[in-house]
């Protein structure tokens, strides 16, 4: 058995982290919830009790096996490295580490053997996780040329803020107001011209795929959807394909579920999905524009699946290793 520490417990990620711990039996022997000072002192419920609360200090992780953070990249920063001076392994779902050549970034369906033997493991981006099952099922067999991103990404990317915002016409969270609005800026600006947000897109799934000179551009849009993620994937192939042969390879691929009945209005819509588990993909075509072209739509739950879920799959395979 284990002994876990959620960070940023209070949070929505940190939240459905807990609940997931719970419905999937993780074997932890004992739950340490963590937070801000200002949310010390609450009650979260797990396996029927109620859990208090504690301050984030570093001398909280004394004794602990494992440590899920979701606080944020500035957190992970300054405590990650305590955590792993006290012996802890750590899952990070903060963008901080994500890019460091010696901190794998993982998607379990896609790149489980990526952990090795480290300790600390980096959790992507909620975009890039939902792209990466349909992506490495496409490059295994037909090969990747050329991948072009637009998301559509909803409101609880941006934590609670960002629901109160879409559900109260403010702009605490945003530029701009979010309620029927779509904001093409999500992060700051780069001097390239792209977000933040899209310049992760691109970099991380280099790393997780292994292709670091694949050619990806990325939009990212912020739009007025409570829950889960859109992103249209557009991607040149290095050969020719019939659209059965891709049903089949996204159907066969683990994490991924076919949702692709067009004509009858059949394909995936966040306001069916939230709560669930897998990336789910569908408006599969070819792109007429060019010979080996492929046009997907993907759509997951970003709290659940593109972080939550991920982060317990991750240690999962720790837990594995042992």
């Amino acid at each position: 058995m284990t002994k876990v520490i959620v960070v940023g417990a209070t949070g929505l990620v940190g939240g459905s982290i807990l609940s997931i711990l719970e419905e999937r039996n993780f074997p932890a022997d004992e739950v340490k919830c963590l937070a801000s000072e200002r949310s010390a002192g609450k009650s979260l419920p797990f396996r029927g009790k109620d859990l208090e609360v504690r301050t984030l200090r570093s001398e909280e992780f004394q004794g602990y096996d494992l440590a899920l953070f979701a606080a944020g990249g500035a957190v992970s920063r300054d405590f990650i490295p305590l955590a792993l001076d006290a012996g802890l392994e750590v899952v990070d779902n903060s963008s901080y580490f994500r890019m460091d050549p010696s901190v794998p970034l993982v998607v379990p369906e896609v790149n489980p053997e990526a952990i090795g033997k480290a300790r600390l493991i980096a959790n992507p981006n909620c975009s890039t996780i939902q792209c990466m099952a349909p992506l490495f099922a496409l490059d295994r067999v037909l090969g990747l040329k050329r991948v072009v991103y637009s998301t559509y990404q909803s409101v609880s990317g941006s934590g609670v803020k960002g629901l109160e915002d879409l559900k109260e016409g403010t702009s605490h969270a945003y530029p701009h107001p979010i309620r029927d609005n779509l904001l093409p800026q999500i992060d700051d600006f780069l001097e390239s011209g792209y977000t933040k947000e899209e310049m992760k897109m691109v970099n991380e799934s280099r790393k997780i795929l292994s292709r670091p000179g694949l050619p990806i551009t990325a939009t990212a849009v912020r739009v007025p959807v409570p829950f889960c993620h859109g992103v249209s994937i557009n991607v040149e192939l290095q050969r020719d394909f019939d659209l059965e042969e891709v049903r089949d390879l996204l159907d066969s691929q683990e994490g991924l579920l076919v949702l692709d009945r067009p004509k009858e209005g059949i394909y995936p819509m966040p306001r069916d999905l939230v709560g669930t588990d897998e990336v789910y993909v569908g408006r599969i075509r070819r792109d007429l524009s060019v010979p080996y072209g492929l046009h997907l739509w993907t759509v997951a739950d970003n709290v659940r699946k593109g972080a939550a879920l991920n982060t317990v799959e991750i240690a999962e395979l720790l837990l594995q290793r042992k």
